[in-house]
């Protein structure tokens, strides 16, 4: 199975994502998909772990040679899937874990209509949502709160397109939910 996070920048899908790998009792049954990304490197990330840092170009080259799954340009920035990757791990027979906005989402449920599952992850709030996004990164500009916050409105619009949705209020509940939502689908 596919499944897919979603969820307005700030909202937690890829602390949710990694907390839920270092479970026990999931870890051994999931990939964890690492992106290509064309924007910079931040403090403390790691190339292959965080994601495939690579020029526009490279980029571009990839994407040319169907090397991608799916990719989106966000804030300027191109990401997508690796998609040898989600290949990979289903011929083996694993899990994979994506996280990917609501066009990603659509293409890859497209692909894979009966093996994707989605899951949405919701802010407690606009408030909250803006606090988080602001204490990120000491880096990140005004004008780029703004525009991931008003990207977070209209993410919210789609909502019911997802098959779950997992309130992010509490990470220690939204880890369980997440963790009781992908054991009891991950069957076929």
């Amino acid at each position: 199975m596919i499944f897919v996070l979603s969820g307005p920048s700030g909202s937690g899908k890829t602390t949710l994502r990694d907390l839920l790998l270092k479970d026990k009792s999931v870890k051994n049954k999931f990939v964890k998909s690492v992106s290509f990304s064309t924007r910079p490197r931040r403090p403390g990330e790691k190339e292959g772990r965080d994601y495939f840092f690579v020029s526009q170009g490279e980029f571009c080259r990839l994407k040319r040679a169907r090397k991608i799954l799916e990719w989106t340009k966000y804030l300027g920035y191109y990401y997508g899937t690796k998609k040898e990757l989600v290949e990979d791990a289903l011929k083996e027979g694993k899990d994979v874990l994506l996280c990917l906005d609501f066009k990603g989402m659509r293409r890859v449920k497209k692909i894979y209509p009966k093996k994707t599952k989605t899951i949405f992850i919701v802010p407690p709030s606009i408030q909250e949502l803006h606090k988080r996004i602001k204490g990120r990164s000491l880096e990140t500009k005004d004008e780029e709160v703004g525009e991931r916050v008003n990207l977070a409105k209209r993410e919210l619009e789609n909502i019911s397109l997802y098959d779950f949705t997992l309130r992010n209020v509490n990470l220690k509940q939204a880890v369980k939910g997440l963790k009781d939502i992908v054991l009891k689908r991950s069957v076929v």
